[in-house]
């Protein structure tokens, strides 16, 4: 096997949950090799590094062997390494910690009064109260 369709090796290498979501994030131009997107009928060689973009992060693997049978985890990784560059999981670990409140896990959905208190911090309250007299029919 010299080559096979991208689509498969990546559903097959546990990139994506199902064939047909593989097929639509090529389609959608998120899957790409030497920053050009590319059709799921793509055929890849071993040695290709190609990119997948799954916002906010761009992943990248590179080739090592081919299939089109699904497999274990365990076995993933004799089929792809991840080459991704560390900046992309940095940008991963900035959307975890910004935020207005960092919930713990198992705290399960905020109260009313925590909703309240968010809705507070993110809608500005807006003062349509002015005691200002304004004359526009000022002359000078």
């Amino acid at each position: 096997m010299n080559e096979v369709r991208i689509d498969k090796w990546m559903w097959a290498t546990r990139m994506f949950k199902t064939r047909t979501i593989a097929v639509e994030a090529c389609k959608k131009g998120r899957v790409s090799i030497n920053n050009v997107t590319i059709k799921p009928s793509r055929m890849i060689r071993i040695g290709d590094v190609i990119d997948v973009r799954k916002p906010p992060v761009t992943y990248s693997f590179k080739v090592l062997n081919l299939t089109e049978n699904r497999m274990g985890a365990k076995l993933v990784p004799q089929y792809l390494e991840n080459v991704t560059p560390p900046e992309q999981y940095e940008i991963l670990e900035l959307g975890k910690i910004s935020g207005f409140i960092n919930w713990t896990k198992g705290t399960g959905r905020p109260t009313k009064k925590d909703r309240r208190s968010l809705d507070e911090f993110n809608d500005p309250v807006y003062i349509d109260d002015f005691d200002f007299d304004f004359d526009f029919n000022d002359e000078k």
